[in-house]
């Protein structure tokens, strides 16, 4: 028998296991007692919580499904972005300043959340940004046409709540687990990036048909926001800083964040797999806002459809889209995991080189994307299929990149910003950008629905550009990819033999 609290035995154990209190103390095992009894439906769940809560898998898989809803919530802006731009009648450059102006919110809050991140209790942050972003969206969904500006305000204040989950819940699982393991994990974290954004076109297109009314699409999300913010605060544990690096109780961070960011700005595989992170969000950014509305505009000019004039537009390309997305990001994140893992048998520089060669056979396909769009909307999804699923293979290695060349205390801070960088010259300004490249091409000529579709397909060709830059600099981390992950391995040996304040970094 296991004894799980005082006088309380738990039935299936045997006499020689070991003890664990609620408290969490150890002792020898207990030979039988007159004086046990069974224990009480409460503290039963209470000792299969504290079970659940030492198992890392069940920690993982929280926080994969609170980055599930973290992205869903951004895209169902997306999938609803038609019916928004005609509700508060606004302009290509209007729609893509929703985005903007998240991002912008999300990359300004993101290193201060790393700050918290390394140095104070990560779940709770967690867990009360959850709560901040799922109430500013439910409220959001009350505001009137007139008030556009209060509109793109909340979804700033969204931003920042979402910032605290993509900036800690990575360094959680970086602590949990480690080598194989840890790129494993991080494959299934970052998958729901795209599982997310695909949802969340689903979400939105299908709450929105189903309520025919768009403001339901903001509706839906928040209550899974409190959901997972609760399992947070149940099942994940705060790890020590390096404890799957068999440095737990041995290290503590005793160095300011200016010294972190100094030492950041020297490693050449962080800085150059962080830009290669911001063309990816470049790409993302805008091709996920707008893509939706240039093929809703395809299918008007192939004569499929009539424009939009009805008081719910149609919900087709953002559910389709949607389910793209799924798919390409399960079969991308897959892959990548796959063939990293075969690559590091033949060279130890794999995350880098497999990124970089996704990333150049991506731009090929999303390139061809709106070479066919006009004649062939199915040819424009497969094209968006091949596409997509290039691209992702890169985000769960990137991540895995940062965990290899960045010492565990610093990873918090290392994540937010990169996503501060990613962010600032990715996607906090490509939706706003290409949509104004889109109006000052509409407003060159006259205005007809041939000229709208093609005058955003015009500034989408950005995309497959930036793609190409993204990868030219994931080769140059793999240039210096072994180089600093050396230099990182030392630096966790010496930090596990003498005392942190003594350690030069």
């Amino acid at each position: 028998m296991c004894v799980e609290s005082d006088g309380c035995e738990i039935e299936g154990c045997s006499s020689s296991d070991e003890v664990r209190t609620l408290s969490g103390s150890m002792s020898p095992g207990l030979m039988p007692s007159p004086d046990l009894h069974s224990c009480k439906p409460g503290q039963k769940f209470r000792a299969a919580l504290l079970r659940c809560r030492r198992t890392p898998a069940v920690a993982a898989g929280v926080l994969s499904f609170g980055n599930v809803l973290n992205y869903m919530d951004r895209s169902t802006v997306a999938g609803v972005l038609l019916d928004i731009q005609r509700h508060y009648e606004v302009s290509d450059s209007g729609a893509g300043l929703l985005q903007t102006v998240f991002i912008c919110s999300f990359m300004v809050a993101a290193p201060i959340f790393g700050y918290l991140g390394d140095r104070f209790n990560r779940k709770v942050i967690l867990s009360c940004g959850i709560f901040f972003w799922s109430t500013v969206t439910l409220l959001s969904s009350f505001i009137g046409k007139e008030y556009y500006w209060l509109f793109v305000l909340s979804r700033g204040l969204v931003g920042i709540g979402e910032s605290s989950y993509s900036a800690i819940s990575p360094t959680i699982i970086g602590d949990l687990y480690t080598s194989n393991s840890r790129t494993m994990m991080l494959s299934v974290f970052y998958l729901a990036i795209p599982l997310g954004y695909g949802l969340g076109y689903i979400l939105g297109s299908g709450a929105k048909d189903a309520a025919e009314d768009w403001h339901w699409a903001l509706r839906v999300s928040p209550f899974l926001g409190v959901t997972v913010g609760a399992l947070i605060l149940l099942f994940v544990p705060d790890p020590k800083r390096g404890s799957a690096d068999q440095m737990e109780g041995r290290i503590s961070h005793s160095h300011s964040w200016l010294s972190d960011m100094k030492a950041l700005t020297k490693n050449r595989s962080y800085v150059f797999s962080s830009l290669a992170a911001a063309a990816v969000s470049f790409a993302t950014g805008a091709f996920g806002m707008l893509i939706p509305i240039y093929l809703f505009r395809a299918q008007v000019v192939q004569k499929e459809v009539e424009a939009c004039t009805k008081k719910v537009c149609s919900s087709r390309d953002s559910l389709i889209f949607g389910a793209i997305t799924c798919v390409t990001g399960l079969l991308g994140v897959v892959i990548g995991a796959g063939a990293t893992r075969f690559f590091r048998r033949r060279t130890a520089r794999a995350d880098p080189l497999v990124c970089a060669i996704s990333m150049m056979g991506s731009a090929i396909f999303i390139c061809l994307v709106f070479v066919v769009a006009k004649n062939s909307i199915h040819g424009a999804y497969v094209c968006i299929f091949i596409g997509e699923t290039l691209l992702f293979v890169n985000w769960a290695l990137t991540a895995d990149i940062l965990m290899f060349v960045v010492i565990p205390t610093r990873r918090a801070t290392a994540v937010a910003f990169q996503s501060f960088t990613s962010h600032l010259l990715g996607d906090a300004g490509s939706p706003y950008l290409i949509g104004t490249i889109s109006d000052a091409l509409q407003e060159k000529f006259a205005s007809s629905e041939l000229w709208k579709f093609l005058s955003l397909g015009y500034a989408l060709m950005l995309c497959p550009f930036i793609i190409v830059v993204g990868g030219m600099f994931f080769l140059a981390t793999a240039l210096y990819f072994l180089d600093d992950r050396e230099k990182a391995e030392k630096l966790k040996k010496l930090m596990q033999q003498t005392p942190p304040s003594s350690v030069q970094v």
